[in-house]
């Protein structure tokens, strides 16, 4: 099973996914994708890292290349977030331009080994506004990755206002 929650800034998706888990009874693996340069980034990696406390996940720092990801088998998996992996895909080191293959190929490869994938996600390219040409490439690379998640997925919920909404599928928790 195959969940895509998305949603946009601060709206409960992280929550809501850690939500859909619970009540799994096998290894639950976290892959953490966001690297941790700055303030800003340590303060969520620290709050991320507190919501999960307790709840029995077991993290996985994977900054770029997911498809490499060795799992246990029956496990479940929860990887936070679709926005991160993307951009370290593009512009750290010696990103790759348009990453969406390789992402998707990453993704079908976990969803094939997981019993229950779950991807965290960012909502982008609906607010109609003018960007530089890396930020605008960005978006329609995020865009299309979460289009062809969305095709192969069981369900897909966009948290709003921190209330999930079923788009596809069914309410997985």
């Amino acid at each position: 099973m195959t969940t895509l929650v998305t949603g946009g800034s601060k709206c409960g998706k992280s929550s809501f996914a850690e939500r859909i888990l619970d009540s799994f009874r096998g290894r639950k693996i976290y892959i953490a994708t966001m690297q941790p340069f700055g303030t800003d980034a340590l303060e969520a990696i620290e709050r991320h890292r507190k919501m999960r406390e307790g709840k029995g996940f077991e993290t996985v720092e994977k900054y770029t290349d997911i498809g490499d990801i060795e799992l246990p088998g029956g496990c479940a998996v929860l990887l936070e977030c679709m926005g991160n992996l993307c951009a370290n895909e593009m512009f750290a080191g010696e990103g790759i331009a348009s990453p969406t293959d390789k992402i998707v190929s990453g993704i079908r490869s976990l969803a094939d080994s997981a019993s229950e994938l779950v991807i965290v996600t960012n909502q982008v390219g609906s607010d109609g506004a003018a960007y530089p040409d890396g930020t605008a490439a960005y978006i329609r690379t995020l865009g299309g990755i979460n289009r062809q998640i969305a095709e192969f997925a069981d369900n897909v919920i966009e948290c709003v206002y921190g209330i999930p909404l079923v788009l596809k599928g069914e309410m997985p928790c």
